[in-house]
């Protein structure tokens, strides 16, 4: 019999300490992954006759969905929260910030970092109610604004959308900020110096120098806050629970609305791997965005 040669011993020797390790991602990770892609096609329930009999319905789930106006309102006000929240305020505010930070000193740096931070580690119920108290009807906002003889807005009801994605800003900015203050640091300031030398102006610096080395690190932050952002429920479930009405259900909230509300696991499941998708989508236009020497 052949016996097994020494370097495959070796092998699965240093293997054998990564097993526990896999089978826990196997067991907390793949296995709710598969077990949630079988209820989406299935009509299991909390109550009802889905509760007691679960039947394969193949893609009847997703056929429901599609053919619901709810959930391409969803789809809509995700995408529009995701954009404005994570896109254009995140990513813009964090750079800014970053920026600024570059020329400030460092007690004013220090001082401005803690604060941004403070407000990323402040839990998301805490910070969605501070929201609520200041946006709503007898916040702070407009207690500001009577005083200086304006009128008072419920911007909870008026523009609720715009109200939970301005939290979500004020809430998620210092990430971005943190990954724009590492990105700038690997900039050589002599770059900086010879283009204002030749005659650039700060914002030809910026996106004819800054924003090129970077590059990379501007389209990881975007991916990494717009999957964030796709999920966010606690905050905009706490200040509006998606409301009035559905003006500000996104995706998480219709999600849970028709799995717990209504009690349709099966459906509400279906509907998770529809956001699932969208957030594999945009994750593969960033990757397909990232220049190619940097992909090695």
């Amino acid at each position: 019999m052949r016996q097994p040669r020494p370097h495959r011993k070796t092998t699965v020797l240093r293997f054998l300490p990564l097993v526990p390790a896999l089978l826990i991602l196997l067991a907390f990770l793949a296995g709710p992954i598969i077990y949630s892609v079988y209820l989406a096609f299935t009509n299991r329930a909390l109550r009802g006759e889905g509760s007691s009999n679960t039947e394969f319905v193949g893609f009847a789930n997703f056929a429901e969905a599609f053919s619901s106006p709810g959930l391409w309102n969803a789809v809509w006000l995700t995408l529009v929260f995701t954009f404005l929240s994570a896109v254009i305020g995140q990513n813009i505010l964090g750079m800014i910030l970053a920026l600024l930070m570059r020329s400030a000193n460092k007690f004013v740096t220090a001082l401005t970092s803690a604060i941004i931070i403070a407000a990323w580690i402040l839990p998301e119920v805490v910070a969605a109610y501070l929201w609520s108290t200041f946006l709503g009807q007898e916040g702070t906002l407009n207690v500001i604004a009577n005083a200086l003889g304006l009128p008072s807005q419920d911007l909870l009801f008026s523009f609720p959308i715009l109200a939970v994605a301005f939290a979500n800003i004020w809430r998620g900015t210092a990430f971005s900020m943190l990954v724009y203050r590492a990105a700038l640091t690997q900039v050589s300031p002599d770059v900086w110096e010879s283009a204002q030398i030749d005659g650039a102006g700060a914002f030809r610096r910026f996106f004819s120098i800054t924003v090129p080395l970077i590059r990379r690190s501007i389209l990881t932050n975007l991916m990494l806050i717009t999957l964030q952002t796709l999920s966010v429920f606690g905050l905009i479930y706490i200040m509006t629970a998606g409301g009035p009405g559905t003006a500000s259900q996104t995706l998480p909230l219709f999600m849970y609305e028709q799995a717990f509300s209504f009690g349709q696991l099966g459906y509400g499941t279906a509907v998770a791997l529809l956001l699932l998708a969208i957030g594999a989508i945009a994750s593969l236009i960033y990757m397909r965005l990232l220049p190619k020497e940097d992909k090695s």
